[in-house]
């Protein structure tokens, strides 16, 4: 007598085999396919991470239905993921041979929302990397989750379509790619401006550029200007090992052009600092080492710098156009010839 069909069991070992033994294939007509890897067993580890899956979990349109993509990510069901402004994609392995497509949009950021934000920010943040290492203050926190006025989106501005044949708006897959994205923001915090549409410069711009000339007007003395390596430290997030001598400059006299010479440095504060940090010409080197670039986790293998260093210098690098992303948390000098 039957009493119905019961899939047959697959193990978690049999599942991330499958998905190894797909990626492998894909990876032949394809060798750009990001699969979305988790280190341990959190869904997410870092501010940024935690932070996306709270979001649609604290929503009652989604909170029932999107623990159903929990083991698929587990099991590297996500073989490919990929951020782009408003939009992320994904293929995602189901029970059948071919993985399914995803496409999730979402809508950019309301501008109202975003000049309030920056406006609060201003006055608390000064580092970017701190920004992206999720070292932000609690009160910002708050603010930044605030449901339908903080960063984060709400069901209303998001969109998603799965080609698998399950009738249910959310499915496991799309359910799936919403957690991967916060596997993503765990790996590179920045996509997550990318894909709200709004640039992550302005929440910090005003307070670093305050800071900077504060600090270069009590660097000033005499006949030379240099600034400290624990200053720029405090600045930049980043440990200044070595000093990189800077050649006294001779005081000139108060000529006109001297003068807007002088305003023009200081309207752009962080130009002063090139040259200053042996770590940023470090990994500029070994960017340049290699044609086909580097993860963030071959640069720490490389450098012995900390994730959170290497963000704050390849952002740094790349705002200077040299550097470059061949493909999405993959690094390289930029080539200007």
């Amino acid at each position: 007598m039957s009493y119905g069909y019961y899939p047959k069991y697959v193990s978690v070992v049999e599942k991330r085999a499958k998905a190894q033994k797909k990626i492998k294939q894909l990876r032949k007509k394809n060798p750009g396919i990001r699969p979305v890897i988790l280190e341990g067993k959190a869904l997410a580890t870092t501010w940024w991470g935690k932070a996306w899956n709270k979001n649609l979990e604290s929503y009652a349109d989604y909170s029932n239905r999107i623990g159903r993509g929990r083991s698929y990510v587990r099991h590297l069901a996500v073989l490919d993921l990929d951020i782009t402004p408003g939009k992320v994609t994904s293929l995602v392995q189901g029970s059948m041979g071919a993985p399914y497509k995803v496409i999730i949009s979402i809508k950019k950021m309301k501008q109202k929302n975003w000049q309030v934000i920056k406006k609060q920010c201003q006055s608390r943040l000064s580092s970017l990397p701190d920004l992206l290492a999720g070292k932000i203050p609690e009160d910002l926190q708050e603010i930044f989750m605030v449901q339908g006025k903080g960063l984060f989106p709400t069901p209303l501005e998001i969109t998603f379509d799965c080609s698998c044949p399950d009738w249910a708006s959310m499915c496991k897959h799309i359910a799936a790619t919403l957690y991967g994205v916060g596997v993503r923001l765990d790996e590179d915090p920045s996509l997550f401006f990318t894909l709200r549409q709004v640039a992550i410069d302005d929440l910090v711009s005003q307070a670093v550029q305050s800071k900077a000339s504060a600090i270069i007007e009590k660097s000033t003395t005499g006949s030379s200007r240099v600034i400290a390596d624990d200053k720029l430290s405090d600045l930049f997030g980043l440990d200044m090992d070595e000093r990189v001598p800077v050649k006294p400059v001779k005081r000139a006299k108060p000529t006109e052009k001297r003068k807007k010479k002088r305003q023009k440095q200081k309207a752009s504060p962080r130009d002063d600092l090139k040259g200053q940090s042996t770590a940023i010409a470090l990994v500029a080197h070994c960017l340049g080492t290699s044609q086909h670039g580097f993860s963030i986790k071959e640069l720490q293998e490389s450098t012995g710098f900390p994730a959170r260093k290497l963000y704050g210098i390849l952002h740094r690098l790349k705002q200077q156009g040299k550097v470059e992303n061949p493909a999405y948390g993959v690094y390289q000098k930029k080539n200007h010839g």
